[in-house]
């Protein structure tokens, strides 16, 4: 058995857990890698990422590169003579970074890979439907999510799910999923399988704006899918009398027999909200109007009435 020095490297909220539960599991830390402070807000406040704000409170020191190729940031990774690094939720890293330590560089990434490869895996996974997802320990190679298979963890998606809740699930599963991983990487237990890439292979490329608009013509079934896919961050959204409106909750209304087109709105102003798909309608439960704060659909009609 080896003993081992970890150094960690995550930003968001995501990694945390990861990080805490090698604290707690007693290994040794030796150093965190994570994104430059930066400004944040409406008062543009100097913000730490999430994983340092917890590093620091465990007394890890922190090294927060803007260039990971800088001999001057290469030199002080070097020094801290890690034999294993542990990734989440982090940039792309150059070979020089993760081929360093002895015992390589291993990754948690939020799916049941290769399905899923990709900056938004979470978000992917609902958006299509999907009833089940996961998380993966796998070691860095060259291609960004190829590397070959260590462990898998299965988490169901339900009915109720969203990203946000997903999201959630999928970070504590994932600190489980490492700290299995490195003990079998302690016991010299690891065997690695490559990944298998079929027909069938989804992939899960980074979400923007403008891919967030509710397309009205795909069935009822398929738009509550996206929506939830995207609840509560960066979150759908629609143009009404001329206004964006984030959507985050939505219900399939069975039995519904609307005649008009889809992406007409249906509503007494007072408690409902339908909006029409091409094969049924949707109501919708939770909004929110550009300039305003998220709301029930009812509490938005005491204050906004659509012109319909």
């Amino acid at each position: 058995m080896q003993d081992l020095r970890i150094i960690f490297m995550g930003t968001p909220d995501f990694a945390v857990p990861t990080l805490q539960a090698l604290v707690e599991h007693h290994y040794k830390v030796v150093a965190v890698v994570t994104a430059p402070d930066k400004p944040a807000g409406r008062g543009q406040k100097i913000q730490q990422s999430p994983v340092k704000e917890y590093a620091v409170s465990q007394g890890i020191p922190v090294l927060q590169p803007t260039n990971l190729k800088s001999e001057a940031f290469l030199e002080e990774l070097r020094s801290y003579q890690a034999n294993l690094q542990i990734i989440v939720a982090f940039r792309m890293l150059p070979e020089v970074v993760w081929a360093m330590p002895e015992l390589g560089s291993f990754n948690i990434h939020g799916s049941l890979l290769p399905q899923y490869r990709g900056a938004a895996p979470i978000n992917w996974a609902i958006i299509n439907g999907e009833k089940e997802t996961g998380v993966t320990s796998f070691f860095l190679k060259h291609e960004i999510d190829t590397g070959d298979l260590i462990f898998q963890e299965r988490v169901p998606i339900l009915e109720e799910d969203d990203f946000g809740s997903l999201y959630e699930k999928l970070k504590h599963t994932g600190a489980e999923l490492a700290v299995r991983t490195v003990q079998a990487i302690e016991r010299g237990e690891v065997q690695p399988q490559p990944q298998q890439i079929t027909a069938e292979t989804k992939h899960a490329p980074k979400i923007f704006k403008e891919t967030c608009e509710i397309n009205w013509n795909q069935p009822a079934r398929q738009v509550r899918d996206f929506i939830r896919g995207l609840s509560p961050y960066p979150a759908a959204w629609a143009r009404f009398d001329g206004k964006t409106f984030k959507i985050f909750k939505t219900e399939v209304l069975e039995n519904t027999a609307y005649t008009v087109a889809p992406g007409q709105l249906l509503t007494d102003n007072k408690t409902y909200l339908h909006v029409q798909t091409a094969d049924g309608a949707l109501a919708i439960l939770d909004l929110q109007m550009e300039g305003k704060k998220r709301m029930p659909v009812q509490d938005l009609l005491r204050g906004y009435k659509f012109e319909v």
